[in-house]
């Protein structure tokens, strides 16, 4: 039997196998490969009919067109498209009783508003999901295979688990596989890992089946770029089956839920509906067990209730208003992808933050150096080459160290800008560096010593150097010593790397000017200072040097770096931004919970989150490990008691995420990476970089950090407050005056006063333009500094809590009472004062005047809930002042130009009647500051 006959007939690639920990021959064994020949073009049909092409698949979501269906399955709107068309059926019926047709113009105003509602809504939901588009830029378009025994370069889509890849610099690879044979293979999988530096792969390296994404360097994935070096690898998965194609899986299954303003506007429109039917079937059952004859004037009457029950201009006041919050957040540095955020941020409770350029500064800075008699402390901020070096003496103060006169200091200092291949220099008033972070924040530090490079390597030349090595951990370089700046020899080796395997390498140690054999107790103490510098976080590195008598190229590295002059420590860490601190406290004082989430090591993760306020001394951190072994229930039962979590892997913040939800929490989540992309999305915020995000990322989230600063997403939660609070400002000040308008309506029959005193088009002039325009002014209200120093309101809140609905009732009584008096004096009046120029039913236009005034004068005292107007700035918002005056004219020209009050149906009044309702309408005014003073007498006596 040949060995090809013995191979599996089919075998299907799937996500549970661990291609990581199987040999290459015994993978090609299974995906019935050859590493010389590949597949035959009979195995690829097959394989394209069993697997597919590879491509990622989009599930299907809404249409377009059942996008805008949904929007008028609202409730609101479902009533209004009831009420416009009994209005129009009633129009037709007088039309053909008066023998001439009648334009139903209520009708005509009534669905041109659910119209701009629905699209208003369309528009708001129908932004393309692009996250998945952004998946599919990553894949490369044209690969490089053997088949048949051939290099051919074919479509990425036509790849099939089995092809043998060729991989080379600058490619993109475009399906995960397992490397054969590879050169000096590096793959940057930053995007898909969060690891920022390039990964060396190896082909015969195994691994245990629970090793991280980021650790089976024998394996390389879909959407990665290859930066250095070939490689042949065997394609094992394609499509949906490759790693990016389980993120375009999980990313497609998380579930939009509505926001906490979405549900709270749905509440509120079930409540106003469910009233507004009871008080309609209220009112036409009693007047038409009162007087039958009444029925058909009852359903005009019923009508103007409905439509005055439904904010119509609330929609676009909130619309604006958010669209409004938008702008301010660009100025703080928070680009908001999806209006809905505005509000929602103003609702978080816990913020997932990672740690690095977001609560880190993303740049290394070298905090302490430890030598034989020293153990100095570094002042000074990122890469800037300006600081001081300090010693802490017991119980004094720190006293400054001066680099001139502290050899052991210098030495080290020159060995970090001798074995260095960074250059720090100045870009536009910033110190920035090109190449490695460690590298320039070792140059930042030798600047704050005196030491520059440029200025160094005129005297100390390199002419050899021993790279760095996985393997050796530790690199070294040879400089010549032309002006015998450094001693007598004319070369001399410095070496840096890990402290332990540096220090292995030492016969003795520098002890100021002089080295001295080193002593076993004086490696336990350089060992126990490691430790005490990693403890806090800090990532270490020994520096050793050698003086050479000859350049001898024969050498290799072991036998070069051998009999080394310990110098020292150098611990450096990515130092916290200096407004974090600032910043987490704010957090704690708004009872916002902050978390960090990091795929670093979990002694630097705790040192930051201690040194930021996030976390205290002795809190527990979890890690990605014992994440991964807690059920979901478990990891639910810990996420109130864990505050930082370290060396988490992207996909783990998918679970954190779900099990905060699940605790009740409004989460706000940070990602750059493709990985973060499905937790980004399943957060209530997700909060994308700017600066380091992937396209992926940006797409799956709600706001973008143009600064990626941690900082900015507080700044955005305030911002989110203040809008939430305008908000509930305006909704109390529409609904307050829509709840007068309905009762003022239902009194009218019932108190025996012929007509509807509001007709349908009238009221919609109110909702719209009365309501409206205030509103918009009071939603740019500025907030007040003891918004962040109150906790998060509780997201399941009623939208009538903490006393609006109370509020909107009281005030609408108030104000329908006041109208209501005026109504019916003006009824009596105006039957007894008649002429050609004052109609009899201008009653009507004054209860419509009187109504619209009020409203002005609730706009205006509304500001503030404890404040009197006279202690309000007016400049603070000029707009609500502008407002008042502009509608107030607007509503002016509606009683005294001729067309306009044709077509609204209003009447002339004369200059006592319009001060009649200035007088009445002022009263609500009056009311509600002298309710001011009420509860501030009140609260004085408690």
């Amino acid at each position: 039997m040949s060995a090809t006959s013995s191979r599996p007939k089919i075998f299907q690639p799937s996500t549970s196998q661990s291609w990581h920990t199987i040999a290459a021959e015994k993978a090609l064994w299974l995906l019935k490969s050859d590493r010389v020949q590949g597949l035959t073009q009979n195995q690829v049909d097959q394989s394209l009919q069993q697997y597919g092409p590879n491509e990622l698949i989009e599930m299907k979501g809404r249409s377009p067109l059942e996008i805008l269906w949904d929007q008028f399955k609202n409730i609101m709107l479902l009533m209004l498209i009831a009420v416009a068309i009994i209005s129009t059926i009633l129009d037709v019926r007088e039309s053909l009783v008066r023998g001439q047709f009648i334009f139903p113009k209520d009708a005509a105003a009534i669905f041109a508003v659910v119209l701009l509602n629905g699209l208003l809504g369309y528009l708001q939901e129908s932004g393309a999901e692009k996250a998945l588009a952004a998946l599919k830029n990553m894949a490369s378009s044209k690969v490089r295979l053997i088949r048949d025994g051939k290099a051919v370069e074919v479509e990425s889509q036509e790849l099939v688990p089995g092809d043998i890849m060729l991989l080379e610099a600058g490619v993109k690879v475009a399906a995960d596989g397992r490397i054969l044979e590879a050169a000096n293979l590096q793959v940057r999988e930053a995007a898909l890992t969060g690891e920022a530096h390039a990964v060396e792969k190896q082909a015969n390296a195994l691994f245990p089946e629970d090793a991280p994404l980021g650790d089976r360097i024998n394996l390389v994935f879909s959407g990665t770029e290859v930066v250095q070096g070939r490689a042949t690898v065997l394609v094992t998965s394609t499509g949906m089956q490759t790693e990016l194609g389980k993120i375009a899986t999980a990313l497609q299954s998380v579930e939009t839920e509505p926001t906490p303003l979405q549900k709270r506007m749905t509440q509120l429109g079930n409540t106003l509906v469910m009233g507004s039917l009871i008080l309609v079937a209220i009112v036409i059952a009693g007047g038409t067990l009162f007087n039958p004859a009444l029925f058909e004037e009852l359903v005009k009457v019923s009508l103007s209730m409905a439509v005055a029950v439904v904010p119509e201009g609330l929609p676009a006041v909130i619309t604006v208003t958010l669209a409004l919050g938008t702008q301010r957040m660009v100025k703080r540095n928070a680009l908001i992808r999806k209006l809905p955020a505005v509000e929602t941020l103003g609702s978080v409770t816990t913020i997932c933050s990672d740690k690095t350029g977001t609560l880190t500064q993303n740049k290394m800075v070298v905090q302490a150096v430890h030598t034989h008699r020293y153990a100095a402390q570094v002042t000074g901020e990122g890469y800037s080459p300006e600081g001081q070096f300090y010693q802490q003496m017991s119980s004094k103060s720190p006293q400054a160290i001066s680099v001139e006169s502290a050899p052991e200091l210098r030495s080290v200092l020159m060995a970090c800008v001798l074995s260095n291949d960074a250059v720090l220099q100045k870009e536009n008033g910033d110190w920035a560096i090109l190449g490695d972070p460690t590298e320039g924040a070792l140059l930042a530090a030798a600047g704050k010593g005196g030491l520059r490079k440029d200025q160094e390597e005129q005297h100390l030349p390199r002419v050899a150097e021993f790279p760095f090595s996985s393997e050796r951990k530790r690199m070294s370089v040879v400089v010549q010593d032309v002006s015998s700046q450094l001693g007598t020899s004319p070369f001399v080796m410095f070496t840096k790397g890990s402290p332990e395997l540096v220090l292995e390498r030492c016969t003795h140690i520098q002890q100021d000017n002089q080295a001295q054999p080193i002593t076993n107790k004086q490696r336990q103490q350089i060992l126990e200072q490691n430790n005490q510098l990693a403890s806090r976080g800090l990532r270490v590195l020994g520096f050793a040097s050698k003086n050479l008598t000859l350049l001898s190229g024969q050498d290799s590295e072991d036998q070069a770096e051998t009999n080394l002059t310990w110098l020292g420590l150098v611990g450096m860490l990515d130092a916290p931004r200096p407004e974090v601190r600032d910043a987490v406290a704010k957090c704690r004082a708004a009872g916002i919970r902050p978390v960090m989430i990091t795929g670093d090591h979990q002694l630097t993760a705790q040192a930051i989150a201690q040194d930021l306020g996030i976390a205290s001394v002795g809190d527990r951190c979890l890690t990605g490990q014992e994440l991964q072994k807690l059920s979901q229930p478990e990891l639910e039962a810990e996420v109130h008691h864990v505050s930082v979590y370290a060396r988490v892997a992207p996909e783990h913040k998918l679970r954190i995420v779900q099990a905060l939800q699940q605790q009740g929490q409004i989460v706000a989540m940070t990602g750059d990476g493709v990985n973060d992309a499905p937790a980004l999305k399943q957060a209530d915020i997700g909060v994308a970089m700017g600066i380091t995000g992937t396209d992926v990322s940006k797409e799956a989230s709600d706001i973008v950090l143009l600064d990626d600063n941690f900082a900015t997403i507080v700044s955005a939660v305030e911002e989110g407050r203040v809008v939430y609070i305008n908000i509930r400002r305006f909704i109390r000040y529409i609904l307050g005056s829509n709840i007068g308008e309905v009762l003022t309506i239902a009194a009218a029959p019932l108190l025996g006063l012929g007509g509807v005193p509001l007709s349908p088009l009238q009221i919609l002039w109110m909702n719209l333009v009365t309501d409206g325009l205030p509103a918009l002014a009071l939603a740019v209200e500025p907030g007040r500094a003891i918004v962040m120093q109150q906790p998060p309101k509780d997201p399941t809140e009623s939208i009538f809590a903490r006393g609006l609905g109370s509020y909107m009732i009281r005030i609408g009584i108030i104000l329908a009472v006041i109208t209501i008096l005026m109504m019916v004096w003006a009824y009596g009046y105006t039957e007894q004062v008649q002429s050609q120029l004052l109609d009899r039913d201008r009653w009507q236009t004054m209860v419509f005047t009187t109504l619209c005034l009020a409203q002005m004068g609730h706009a205006v005292a509304i500001r503030s809930n404890t404040r009197l107007t006279v202690e309000v700035s007016p400049l603070s918002n000029p707009y609500v002042l502008l407002s008042v005056a502009i509608t107030s004219i607007l509503q002016l020209l509606l009683v005294y130009i001729e067309p306009l009050r044709s077509f609204f149906n209003t009447h002339y009044l004369s200059g006592l009647e319009l001060l009649i309702c200035i007088g009445f309408s002022s009263l609500v005014f009056v009311w509600i500051e002298a309710e001011k003073l009420l509860i501030r007498w009140y609260t004085a006596r408690k």
